[in-house]
Formats: C-alpha cells, sequence, structure tokens
C-alpha cells in the first residue's frame, strides 16, 4: 500500500480577486503659508496633532497692521467730512445758479468736487477694508481638517509671504486614496461589475499578507499608460485607524465577485500531464481512480472545480508520483484536513 495525504473537496463561497500594486495619496496636502509679513507670537498647534478646519494655528503680531488700521479710518472720516462740506455747498451753488447769481461753471466745478471726494472716500473705505483683512491674516487657521507635520518656523522669528516652506504642512488621512495599476485586459471586467455595484478593495502590506485596510473603488482613469500597458485606478479608505501614509506603497486586492457554490480542493491535488488536467480520488476500497477535471479558477492554494469531482470525495494532495489508476493506497494520520481559503492569499481570477 503507498502512503498518501488526502483532502476532501467542498463546496465553499469563493471571492474572485485582481491583485495591483498602489500608492497611498492625500486627499488634500497644504503647506500653511503667511498672507503677510511679521513676528510669529503664538503657535497653537503640537506637531502630529489632528486639526480641524478653522482651527488656530498661529498669530502674527497684529499691532503694525492695527495702527494701519487707525491711519486708514483716519483718512476716511477726513474725506467724509470733506465730502460732506462739498455736498452742502453743491446744493447751495445748484441753488444761486438757479436764480441767476453764480454762471453754470462754477456750479458744475463743485459738482466735480463732490465726485472727486466721493471717490476719495470709496478708495479710503477700500484701505480699510485691506488692512481689516490683513488683521484677519495675522490669525492662522486650518484651511483643511487633517494632521499636522512638521513645524517649519519657531516662535520669534520673521515670517514673509514670500516664504517657500511655510510654517507647516497639513495632510489630511481621513479619508484617504490609493492609486494603483491594473493590466488593460482587466479594465474591461473591472468596469462591467461597477456597473452591478461598488467593488470592495483590500491594502495589504509589503509582504501581502498583512491586511492594513479595507475601502471602495471609486473610479477607473480615463486614459490608459501606453509605455506600461496599464490604467490607473483610485479607492477610497476611511483609514480610521490611520494604517495608511501617503507615499506608503501597498498591495491592493480588488473584489470582483464571490462566487458561490463552488467545489474546491487544494490546489496540490490538481495534476497535469499529457492526457490533460486530472487528480486521483481515493475510493471506499482504498483504491484510487485518476479522474480527469476541469479548473475553474486559482485562488491562493485551492482550485475550484467545475466538473470531475462531486463535494465529499476525497483526493490525493501528497504522493501522486507513485500512484497510477488503481492503486491501493494508506491515508496518512491527518491526512484528511483541509484549510479553509483566505481572502488575504490574494486570490486570482482565471488567467489572471
Amino acid at each position: 500500500m503507498i502512503p498518501v495525504g488526502v483532502a476532501s473537496a467542498e463546496v465553499k463561497d469563493l471571492p474572485v480577486y485582481i491583485n495591483g500594486l498602489g500608492s497611498v495619496e492625500a486627499f488634500n496636502t497644504v503647506v500653511v503659508k503667511s498672507r503677510l509679513d511679521g513676528q510669529l507670537l503664538e503657535v497653537h498647534f503640537r506637531e502630529g496633532q489632528e486639526v480641524a478646519k478653522g482651527d488656530l494655528l498661529a498669530v502674527i503680531d497684529p499691532r503694525p497692521y492695527q495702527v494701519a488700521l487707525s491711519q486708514a479710518e483716519a483718512a476716511l472720516y477726513k474725506d467724509k467730512s470733506a465730502l460732506a462740506d462739498a455736498q452742502l455747498n453743491a446744493e447751495r451753488f445748484d441753488g444761486l445758479f438757479k436764480q441767476g447769481i453764480i454762471p453754470q461753471q462754477q456750479n458744475d466745478t463743485q459738482k466735480s468736487l463732490v465726485g472727486q471726494l466721493e471717490g476719495s472716500v470709496r478708495s479710503d473705505q477700500a484701505n480699510v477694508d485691506n488692512v481689516k483683512l490683513n488683521l484677519v491674516y495675522t490669525r492662522i487657521t486650518a484651511p483643511v481638517s487633517g494632521r499636522v507635520g512638521l513645524r517649519q518656523v519657531d516662535v520669534g522669528n520673521m515670517v514673509h509671504a514670500a516664504d517657500a516652506n511655510g510654517l507647516l504642512v497639513i495632510t489630511q488621512l481621513h479619508p484617504i486614496a490609493v492609486i494603483f495599476n491594473l493590466p488593460e485586459d482587466n479594465l474591461v471586467s473591472v468596469s462591467q461589475h461597477m456597473r452591478k455595484g461598488t467593488l470592495d478593495v483590500e491594502a495589504y502590506g509589503r509582504d501581502d499578507q498583512t491586511k492594513l485596510a479595507t475601502g471602495k473603488l471609486q473610479t477607473i482613469d480615463n486614459q490608459i499608460d501606453t509605455t506600461t500597458g496599464t490604467g490607473k485606478l483610485k479607492a477610497v479608505f476611511s483609514n480610521s485607524e490611520s494604517t495608511l501614509w501617503p507615499n506608503q506603497f501597498v498591495n491592493i486586492h480588488l473584489l470582483l465577485e464571490v462566487r458561490k457554490n463552488s467545489t474546491v480542493v487544494p490546489a496540490a491535488a490538481v495534476q497535469r500531464g499529457p492526457q490533460g488536467t486530472y487528480v486521483f480520488v481515493v475510493k471506499p476500497d482504498s483504491t484510487v481512480d485518476m479522474r480527469k477535471v476541469t479548473l475553474g479558477m486559482s485562488v491562493g492554494n485551492f482550485s475550484a472545480i467545475t466538473s470531475g469531482v462531486a463535494s465529499g470525495e476525497k483526493v490525493v494532495t501528497d504522493g501522486q508520483d507513485k500512484l497510477q489508476a488503481g492503486s491501493k493506497v494508506e491515508v496518512r494520520n491527518g491526512g484528511g484536513q483541509q484549510p479553509t481559503p483566505q481572502a488575504g492569499q490574494g486570490p486570482q481570477a482565471p488567467g489572471q
């Protein structure tokens, strides 16, 4: 008798995956800069802190702009007073002109002066609004929600609107995106499945074993890269546990569908030869039958059988090199166990 290892054919639901390599990208990355020049007085953030949109981050010395506001308001007040006087004179001149006491030119000159002073008042008001806006800019707030990076400037330093590095960088991590590539031949199948519903995407670490996050496929790019023959796809992850970081490389498993009630055997049981694809099936009398089979798809260490083997039949997974049809076999201890397929093993559709 020939000792062999065996496993039972089972009916399982098999997920069909397409695998690709991707890079994590932040939804928003903002370099926070000062919009004006001044001394940095206060910093209200910690490095690595999560901030919300509108949170106060830093304060620039507002005193020069408060002085400028007082000057602008004084000029506005002065020109408003001159305008009020000119308008009263214009009304008097208009009455005197109607009575024929003054010539039309003098009346027109007074009206022109009113117009000039109205322009000056509007210019002064614009200056006041501009200085008030600068006072708002002395309080630097977060433009987006996200995580604060390393601080670029310390308190007490002069900052300028023209500074290239800015004060800090805010990166939005929740949610976050992953851009990954798939061969162009897979894009049609992905597009067809997208029409049926949203597709799940799983991100794994470099070892392709550690699952980092689960998200949803958002879109397929509108063109194919002719140099690589691949198309770009974008997936979105909530990243609630901050397991994904911008510029991180990840392995992507895109779930196309789940094939229900598939007859599954370990891939080690499947043999190939001149006669085609076959397995050795252990019969009740402890002899083996060489059975031709039709493969469906490979899922990690498992193969789906569309015909040739029924659920519950035992197939040989080890020791086939000594077997032929009708051979008498002895099942080794522990040889009848079969592990369950794991989604994280990166199952593939046929021909992938």
